[in-house]
């Protein structure tokens, strides 16, 4: 059977109504997600330096293994060199076995002073590892208590959101898929999740423009589905600009008159 425009707006507004009761049920939770999520991105971030900083020190270590090694060669040389020396036959040779070990001399300098850099380094990158992980097991901690806090105020509201679920199921099911892609569309446009709105004192009950008499009286009519012209949320209907006491009055009178 084909749905009335009517009947489509009613069913737009039952269902942003029970979107709106599990936003506020979801609001309980604050900013607990979202700093749950920052903690975790942070601690990733430990870790990884935390693993950077063992890596270059492995590098490090490789690197000075690799200049004690040359370190050895360089004293066989010259072990070598020195050997040589004692059988020369001339002062040419003499001075060319001179400079060859004086070169080695200086490699084995040189090692020395790159070695002693890379372990003065090593016990930097240590002492960083040692105070991010002071940092990581005090986040860890936050991290704990923040996701125990976060679980109650989840576990608390559970059941509720779940029965709105079920009923949200019930409510999109009514509704074709074009347009509840639509409203679920606009939902997702705005932070507060409102899509459907009534008009409120002359005014958009979303972005609070002024909606014209001539617009409001079309919106009342509910034989087409109105857009706000400002921020595109669907326009239900229109409520009473008099307060609640006095449209009961009202009301009251009208029975009145129309029993008389």
């Amino acid at each position: 059977m084909e749905q009335s425009v009517e009947q489509k707006l009613d069913y737009l507004l039952n269902l942003q109504k029970i979107d709106s009761s599990m936003d506020e049920i979801k609001k309980v939770r604050g900013d607990l997600p979202e700093e749950v999520r920052d903690i975790e991105d942070e601690i990733a971030g430990f870790n990884t330096r935390i693993k950077n900083y063992e890596t270059e020190i492995t590098e490090f270590e490789e690197n000075i293994a690799a200049m004690k090694n040359g370190i050895k060669d360089s004293e066989k040389l010259i072990k070598k060199y020195d050997d040589q020396q004692q059988n020369v036959r001339n002062n040419r040779e003499f001075d060319a076995i001179s400079k060859e070990m004086e070169l080695q001399t200086l490699e084995i300098q040189l090692s020395d002073k790159k070695i002693k850099e890379s372990q003065y380094r090593i016990e930097l990158k240590r002492k960083e590892i040692e105070f991010t992980k002071s940092l990581l097991d005090t986040r860890t901690k936050d991290l704990e208590s923040k996701r125990q806090e976060l679980n109650v105020i989840i576990s608390e509201g559970e059941d509720e959101i779940n029965k709105l679920m079920k009923l949200r199921d019930t409510a999109g099911a009514k509704l074709d898929e074009r347009l509840l892609n639509s409203y679920n569309k606009l939902r997702n446009n705005f932070r507060n999740g409102l899509a459907v709105v009534m008009v409120k004192r002359d005014a958009c009950g979303g972005c609070f423009n002024f909606v014209p008499p001539q617009r409001q009286a079309e919106i009342k009519e509910r034989k087409k589905i109105i857009v706000c012209e400002h921020c595109g949320r669907i326009l239900a209907g229109v409520e009473s600009n008099m307060a609640p006491e006095v449209v009961a009055k009202r009301s009251s009178l009208l029975k009145e008159l129309r029993d008389v």
